[in-house]
């Protein structure tokens, strides 16, 4: 089970590759319509691009920060359990995350209604809880006969 736990987490490092080259082949033709990379001030960040981009160009980097972000947890959480003896419910839920994770993605980069994609957010954050549980059940019993499977 020690590859089938790690694949899902493997598909998502690639996933947020996909979405770092999307943000920059729409950001980047963007940014030197807006007056280029020159016109940047000394020190300035993704962020400052706010209100000068448009804001279907920035959704790209925003959901690329959000990759960066609750998703470092489903990484840590995956190998935990990888090591310690995965279940098949334990990829079934990586799987989940994974899956909820790219349709997020998705949405936030084309469409981005909040109510939506919060909706998303919630659902792969339930799948995480579960992976989180089961990474604590296995480490701090070392029995994965304690927790379901």
């Amino acid at each position: 089970m020690l590859a089938q736990m790690l694949a899902p987490a493997a598909v998502l490092v690639a996933w947020s590759i996909v979405i770092l080259f999307w943000m920059a082949f729409t950001r980047l033709p963007a940014l030197g319509k807006a007056g280029g990379l020159g016109n940047a001030k000394p020190g300035g960040r993704g962020q400052d691009l706010e209100g000068v981009l448009p804001d279907r160009i920035n959704w790209k980097s925003h959901n690329y920060a959000h990759l960066m972000e609750q998703p470092t947890l489903f990484y840590a959480v995956s190998v935990i359990i990888a090591l310690t003896g995965a279940g098949a419910l334990d990829v079934v839920f990586a799987w989940i995350y994974v899956g909820l994770r790219i349709v997020h993605s998705i949405w936030q980069v084309t469409v981005n209604v909040v109510k939506v994609r919060f909706l998303l957010f919630l659902a792969s954050t339930a799948a995480l809880i579960y992976l989180a549980y089961r990474a604590l059940a296995l480490t701090l019993f070392h029995d994965p006969g304690l927790a379901p499977a």
